[in-house]
């Protein structure tokens, strides 16, 4: 099988060569994402390999199909990028990596906290600079904390876990309650409630109709004035230019967001010498207790291992199988 790998870094090359050694593939990387405009790049291949930011819409789909690729392997568990109808209508299979070390954005989200609270950041850059002064990095104790969780899948539940062991009242809202995360003292209540009593709150749901823009001028005015809220799920979650007016007025006191609604354009790469063409983002770096990451939640060693074995599990069996890959279409 010929596989063309789309938005594919050194790190993932690295990964995914260390398991197709051994099996009946041939894997062409490329680092551009698969658009409209690169479309032509599938020429004679079997199956594309694609991540988060490809734009595998119905119209790129129709063209796979004339390029004789039978086969689409996200190497992620998101798929909200993929046309799942227009996939399934042209016969082509697609397949993600539903579990690939939930605890490596788990942790991810803790860090946010973390940072966030005890001002890390900040503090690294004025030690730097011989400024050992502490006004203004003030933090408080997680412990006896209400933590809401917002999606209680295998990420979320992780984190749940975690924040237990910090000692925090952790509330759950999921439209699948999980009776483990109870028996571990969590407690499953409304999305209003949620909003209501949580101190902090972390998202971990999928990105859908109903949560796009969850986090809202709405939803915020029903907050607690000085919210922290955490996104390591999907930028659409969270409405940007709403937060940054919620950051302006003292309703959100912490933002840590590990991925952004408009971040297609800017992450994965090096913009370091370019100036970024995004108003909203650019603004929301300038707040003091703001951290932004480019979404690297994910990144482990031990997830990017999983993530390249579960992809190539998919294209070689086709089928659901132990690795815990999943077909979509």
């Amino acid at each position: 099988m010929k596989v063309a790998v789309f938005s594919c870094k050194p790190y993932d090359k690295r990964t995914l060569a260390t398991f197709t050694n051994e099996a009946d593939l041939s894997m062409t990387y490329f680092e551009s994402r698969l658009s409209m405009e690169t479309i032509s790049l599938v020429k004679g291949f079997d199956a594309v390999s694609c991540f988060v930011n490809d734009d595998v819409n119905a119209e790129v789909i129709r063209l796979l199909k004339q390029q004789g690729v039978n086969t689409i392997a996200l190497r992620c568990a998101g798929f909200n990028n993929v046309d799942l109808e227009a996939a399934k209508a042209e016969g082509i299979k697609v397949f993600h990596v539903p579990d690939y070390s939930p605890t490596s954005v788990a942790e991810h989200a803790v860090a946010l906290i973390m940072t966030l609270n005890r001002k890390t950041h900040r503090a690294y850059h004025r030690v730097k600079e011989g400024n050992f002064a502490l006004e203004g990095l003030m933090g408080f104790n997680l412990a006896g904390k209400t933590v809401g969780c917002i999606g209680t899948g295998r990420i979320g539940a992780a984190f749940c876990r975690i924040m237990k062991g910090f000692g925090c009242r952790v509330l759950c809202y999921d439209l699948s309650p999980s009776q483990a995360l109870i028996d571990h003292g969590c407690e499953y209540i409304t999305l209003e409630e949620i909003y209501q009593q949580s101190d902090i709150i972390s998202l971990h749901c999928p990105l859908n109709a109903s949560t796009h823009h969850l986090i809202n001028k709405h939803s915020l005015d029903k907050m607690k004035d000085g919210v922290m809220i955490i996104n390591t799920s999907r930028g659409a979650l969270v409405h940007a230019q709403e937060a940054i007016d919620a950051l302006y007025t003292g309703k959100i006191g912490y933002l840590g967001l590990d991925v952004y609604e408009q971040e297609n354009k800017i992450f994965f790469e090096d913009m370091s010498s370019h100036i970024i063409q995004d108003s909203v983002f650019q603004l929301m770096l300038t707040f003091p207790n703001v951290v932004v990451t480019g979404h690297q939640g994910y990144f482990t060693i031990e997830a990017l291992n999983h993530i390249a074995q579960t992809t190539v599990d998919n294209l070689l069996h086709h089928q659901s199988d132990s690795s815990g890959a999943r077909q979509l279409a």
